[in-house]
């Protein structure tokens, strides 16, 4: 994986769309580069929510959703320096460890709502 964060739109939204500072829910699922999933919202019955754009997540998140609109669905390539770094994350996320996530907006929220 190289040392840029690629972004694969795998469906694209036609609703509101995610800027900065915006509160977003989505359903993800995010695993290693081999493929072992470390953590899904499917799997928790329940929707991720989020504040994005401000440093709540990981900067992989933060930069490869913006733009992003409600109903799409986008598979992130995060390279490790904006995931976790040198961190180690429960059992399964090692130190360095380039992450994928498929994420699927399901709501944006901005003031002014």
């Amino acid at each position: 994986m190289s040392n840029e964060l690629k972004v694969v739109d795998l469906q694209l939204g036609d609703g509101k769309e995610c800027i900065k500072g915006a509160l977003i829910t989505t359903q993800y699922t995010g695993s290693l580069a081999d493929g072992t999933v470390f953590d899904s919202s499917y799997q928790r019955g329940k929707p991720f929510q989020c504040v994005i754009g401000t440093g709540r997540v990981i900067k992989g998140w933060d930069m490869g959703l913006m733009g992003m609109k409600v109903g799409g669905k986008r598979k992130l390539f995060v390279p490790a320096h904006l995931a976790y770094g040198e961190r180690q994350i429960g059992a399964h996320i090692t130190p360095n460890s380039n992450l994928i996530f498929e994420i699927e907006l399901l709501e944006v929220l901005t003031r002014d709502d």
